[in-house]
């Protein structure tokens, strides 16, 4: 058979994609090779991983640490025996401590990153989750609750300094692209939250419960081990704002929107993660163990949405997407709200999980793009406002609960929902009046 002369091309640099063509008559084959430097015609070796970007892969594994640790106390409610009893007000001491802990952390990381390294935070991050775990399986029931809320208070403290250094290590690659690296560190949070929502829902009628969380406690112990061993980045200073700068931020209508609109989200998403297995069972009449699987599809439905939301972005308006994601999530709270039966709770929980997914990270980052001093490792300046509502939330609609029922928990976020999508329309508004005065000006 004729054949033409093949053609081989090598880039000679590292890292450019180079064709080869091969043709005959009847058929042509495109390989594209990845090319490596040509020295005296021998290929080199690849070029090591470049020390921004090992910190940054190390940086985002500690997002599905801290991902256990925030998701911790809506997952062992039910095996603390919440689901049998309506001591919602010790629910929401529970919660008021994870919230105090995560605020305790601003002040200990800034301390810290001033007079040490980002891995030294880490590890002592993980060493501290580890000693909080031990410490709440001394004290499960039937010992007061008192001692679990100390606990508690510690898992935050803990989670609080794992999330200001992830954030200092991927600050490089954040700066490059904010919606996709939230997505990405978003996406390791949610399997960290799958992973203990799942990982206690298994053991719930095998293991004791002291016994479950002396096996939840090994993997923060042996994460602390790793990441001794690991490469992170530079602390980042960041200065805190004065009352000169929020009182600025006060006086801009985009700011106080995003902020408003962060803060009802955030508390959306954490009071449905903080209450899904106790409405569950005490809604629905769902057993603790299903309704901590229950959970998990929650939390492997925003995996799967931000998975999702991230191959799709670059084909679909973010405005629209994000419009979109807030009205599938209201569906879910309106059917949730409303239902009776475990037909209902699938639904609502998986239009919920959808919708919520891809809301936070396309938020980020018109954030992002509108005020550039915005970064979401730091607790400071009007726009750190908003993540109060993730906070404060779950501990208001805990104290609700105890007055008028467990309902409550899951109109909180139907209302929330309704308010984001308010603040979608006004944002998109204030948008389009800013950009007509830019133009006529």
């Amino acid at each position: 058979m004729d054949t033409k002369p093949v053609t081989l091309v090598a880039a000679p640099v590292s890292g450019i994609r180079a064709g080869c063509v091969f043709q005959n008559r009847k058929i042509a084959y495109n390989v594209t090779v990845l090319a490596r430097p040509i020295q005296d015609g021998t290929p080199a070796a690849a070029e090591p991983e470049t020390p921004q970007a090992s910190s940054a892969r190390n940086g985002l594994s500690v997002f599905f640490l801290s991902g256990m640790l925030m998701s911790f106390p809506g997952a062992i409610l039910p095996a603390w025996g919440y689901h049998l009893d309506y001591d919602f007000l010790e629910v929401a001491q529970y919660f008021l401590a994870l919230a105090l802990g995560l605020l305790a952390s601003v002040r200990v990381g800034a301390s810290l990153f001033q007079r040490r390294e980002v891995r030294f935070v880490v590890v002592a991050g993980s060493v501290l989750a580890c000693i909080a775990f031990l410490w709440l399986a001394w004290s499960a029931p039937p010992v007061r609750y008192g001692w679990r809320v100390a606990g508690i208070l510690c898992i935050g403290l803990s989670a609080g300094m794992l999330n200001s250094a992830a954030f200092q290590s991927i600050s490089s690659v954040y700066q490059h692209d904010r919606a996709s690296t939230v997505n990405l560190a978003g996406m390791l949070f949610g399997l960290g939250c799958f992973v203990t929502a799942l990982l206690i829902s298994s053991a719930f009628y095998v293991y004791t419960v002291p016994s479950t969380l002396f096996l939840v406690s090994l993997v923060p112990g042996f994460a602390a081990g790793l990441y001794a061993r690991a490469r992170f980045g530079k602390p980042v200073q960041h200065a805190n704002k004065g009352p000169k700068e929020i009182w600025a931020e006060v006086r801009s209508p985009g700011a106080v929107l995003f902020t408003l609109l962060l803060f009802f989200q955030s508390g959306n998403e954490w009071s449905v993660a903080g209450w899904l297995a106790i409405f569950l069972t005490h809604r629905i009449g769902v057993s603790p163990d299903d309704a901590l699987l229950m959970l998990a599809v929650y939390w492997a439905a925003l995996l799967v949405g931000r998975v999702t939301a991230q191959a799709v972005m670059s084909h679909i308006g973010h405005g629209k997407l994000l419009f979109g994601s807030a009205l599938a999530a209201l569906l879910g709270c309106l059917i949730l709200v409303a239902t009776n039966n475990r037909f209902g709770a699938w639904t609502g929980l998986l239009l919920v999980g959808g919708g919520f997914a891809s809301i936070y990270p396309l938020v980020v980052e018109k954030v992002g793009h509108r005020f550039p001093d915005y970064h979401p490792g730091f607790y400071n300046g009007l726009l750190s406002f908003g993540f109060a509502g993730g906070l404060l939330m779950p501990c208001l609609l805990s104290i609700l609960a105890h007055w008028w029922g467990a309902w409550v928990v899951m109109a909180g976020p139907f209302l929330g929902t309704c308010l984001v999508v308010l603040l979608i329309l006004l944002i998109w508004i204030e948008a389009k009046l800013t950009a007509g005065a830019a133009a006529r000006i």
